[in-house]
């Protein structure tokens, strides 16, 4: 085993050429050998030949012919997987290049979810900028089913937020900062907002604003309805749109279940107030994941190294 291992390495080290991996990337978004060729103006034939010459190589068979086009195999999935994140990296490097030439000290891109945007990073990125103040820093939002396969792929250095609870993690590495619930909030002039103690029974008339099916506090949310009698809301808006949220709900009777660490600044402003309903689920962990100490630029482990600092100081 061992011996075969290290005989695909040197053949990969020796023989692998990075037009063989940008060719296998594009078989895969493709599913068709003939468009992935034609993208990388190639002829068919050579591109059949260059796949067979990498199975060889490699000793697997890498895409299963279908009536459609072709399929990865796990062994394809596999090396189009890696050969993204060589890409990703090469990017990386291209891109800290530029921007070190143009007096940039690095440069680290961030994927966050809602529970961490309004405070956790912009206290981070704060601190980073003030030691490194040439760092050239990009946000990305979105959902962990979004930023997990963006972090894989080398496309995003961390994400900051609620810490999957099952899928990723064991590709990953991850830290946790802190704890966080979930708070009902509502507009200042809904029905309820003024209630000194609430059942659930007595919320269930109203529509509410819900994040999406795939996310960890969706599951708990359906969860909870289920045991409620299966309950089903009168209707639901799903949003990760906090700003949208935030103005759906100053102008409805509608409900937000959100996380504390969101909606805290705009409960203290007044802009929004929370429910008195003690909400009995939807308590996780915050934190930061990555693909590894060695794949953070020092702009990354700095970025890291503050969002540590900025949860202690919260």
């Amino acid at each position: 085993m061992i011996a075969k291992h290290s005989r695909i390495v040197d053949r990969a080290l020796t023989r692998l050429k990075l037009r063989q991996l940008r060719l296998l990337v594009a078989v895969g978004n493709h599913g068709n050998i003939q468009n992935a060729a034609r993208e990388l103006s190639i002829s068919q034939p050579a591109a059949t030949k260059m796949i067979q010459d990498l199975e060889i190589d490699f000793e697997v068979k890498l895409f299963t012919r279908t009536n459609r086009g072709v399929v990865p195999t796990v062994f394809g999935e596999t090396l189009i997987r890696h050969g993204k994140l060589i890409f990703a990296q090469v990017s990386n490097a291209a891109q800290e290049l530029d921007d070190l030439n143009e007096g940039n000290s690095g440069r680290v891109v961030v994927g966050t979810l809602l529970a961490a945007s309004t405070k956790l990073l912009p206290a981070a990125i704060a601190k980073v900028l003030r030691d490194r103040p040439k760092v050239a820093i990009k946000i990305n939002e979105g959902t962990n089913e979004v930023l997990m396969p963006a972090l894989l792929s080398g496309e995003i250095d961390l994400v900051v937020g609620r810490l999957p609870s099952h899928r990723h993690r064991d590709r990953l590495k991850q830290e946790k900062l802190f704890e966080d619930r979930v708070t009902a909030v509502v507009g200042n002039d809904h029905p309820l907002a003024q209630v000194k103690s609430l059942p659930f029974n007595q919320i269930k008339p109203f529509g509410w604003i819900l994040p999406p099916v795939e996310t960890t506090m969706r599951r708990q949310i359906d969860q909870f309805f289920i045991s409620q009698g299966q309950y089903t809301p009168p209707f639901a808006i799903e949003s990760v749109s906090y700003l949208a949220n935030r103005a759906m709900l100053q102008s409805s009777d509608w409900i937000g279940l959100m996380p504390a660490e969101v909606v805290q600044q705009d409960v203290d402003n007044g802009y929004l107030t929370a429910l008195n309903w003690d909400v009995p689920f939807g308590q996780s962990p915050i934190g930061l994941t990555y693909r590894s100490d060695n794949s953070l630029s020092p702009a990354g482990q700095a970025f890291k190294d503050a969002l540590h600092v900025a949860a202690k100081e919260r």
